[in-house]
């Protein structure tokens, strides 16, 4: 019993060291390509240790990544814990809620409890990216450390179509939206503009539309847009297929759509709003409508019964 706790320890601890890594390549990236090399740590350092920042420095970037550390192994073994003790399996899924709730609130906590603003150190965003993609990379070695013969990644979509069909509506969406500002900054000759201006004012806030284009900037603002069409995707079918079930939720489903817009739209420009006056609002919405469009297509393709109900038509009984 003793040598299975140990072993249940030592897998929870390397495991959140990995995660850890993750995350600490992540931001070294991020300082990279902002031009401010190990600004994120210096900066959190100073923040728990209320200190004023003045400029990286080795004891507080040194100091900063035991701590990481000591964290991210704590928490692989809570994680470790809670697997064993609901006797559930590590699963993409379980990556992606870790990372999102129980890393993002640790995160956070630590900053609350240090009376900083996060804000004032780190965008949100690329906490949320650091930690989705370390929760994955913690899951993915609980699975592979236990020998589990299950599915973890994408081979568990073959047991669950809705799901397979709502990512490739989601990649078919941010398809079209690249595709469309790619031509757009075509025409005006400027090739990429528009995901590197959105890229800095997402990651980097930055405040003037003089925005060089950074290959860095765009490779991480192109994973954030596909994630986040993923995710609309995989609503966008749950909604049409809910629809097929209770066809009378189909003015709720189109008032959700226009909603989740409007939503996108005004995000953007609160967000990014000295891109939207070199971009133009209908640039924007013209994007957002083309996507919407070939999702809504490929929906309609793949769910015969929605067609049917849409049309008025008698449906056939299966039996």
């Amino acid at each position: 019993m003793k040598r299975l706790i140990n072993e249940l320890i030592a897998r929870g601890i390397v495991g959140g060291m990995l995660a850890g890594l993750v995350v600490v390549l992540w931001f070294l990236a991020v300082d990279f390509f902002s031009g401010q090399p190990f600004h994120t740590p210096a900066a959190l350092a100073a923040a728990l240790s209320n200190q004023p920042l003045e400029a990286p420095s080795l004891r507080l970037v040194g100091t900063y990544t035991v701590v990481h550390f000591a964290v991210f192994a704590a928490l692989g073994v809570a994680a470790m814990w809670a697997l064993n003790a609901l006797r559930l399996r590590p699963s993409l899924l379980l990556g992606v809620v870790f990372g999102m709730v129980v890393q993002e609130c640790v995160f956070y906590a630590g900053l609350w409890l240090s009376g900083t603003a996060p804000s004032e150190i780190v965008s949100w965003i690329q906490v949320v990216g650091a930690n989705l993609l370390s929760g994955i990379v913690l899951m993915g070695y609980l699975h592979r450390a236990a020998r589990d013969e299950g599915p973890f990644g994408l081979s568990v979509l073959t047991s669950h179509p809705p799901l397979a069909r709502g990512i490739v509506t989601g990649l078919i969406g941010a398809t079209a939206v690249a595709v469309w500002f790619l031509i757009i900054d075509a025409i005006a000759g400027e090739p990429l503009r528009t995901p590197a201006a959105l890229g800095t004012a997402v990651l980097f806030g930055e405040p003037h539309s003089d925005v060089g284009i950074a290959f860095g900037v765009v490779a991480v603002y192109t994973i954030m847009h596909v994630l986040a069409f993923v995710a609309a995707g995989i609503l966008f079918v749950a909604m049409a297929e809910q629809v097929e079930r209770s066809p009378s939720l189909l003015l709720l489903a189109g008032m959700a759509a226009i909603v989740l817009e409007a939503v996108a739209v005004t995000a953007m420009a609160l967000g990014a709003e000295w891109v939207l006056g070199a971009l133009g609002v209908w640039s924007i919405l013209g994007g957002n409508v083309l996507a919407v469009a070939c999702m809504g297509a490929y929906v309609w393709r793949t769910h015969p019964l929605l067609r049917r109900e849409l049309r008025g038509e008698p449906l056939s009984i299966r039996i």
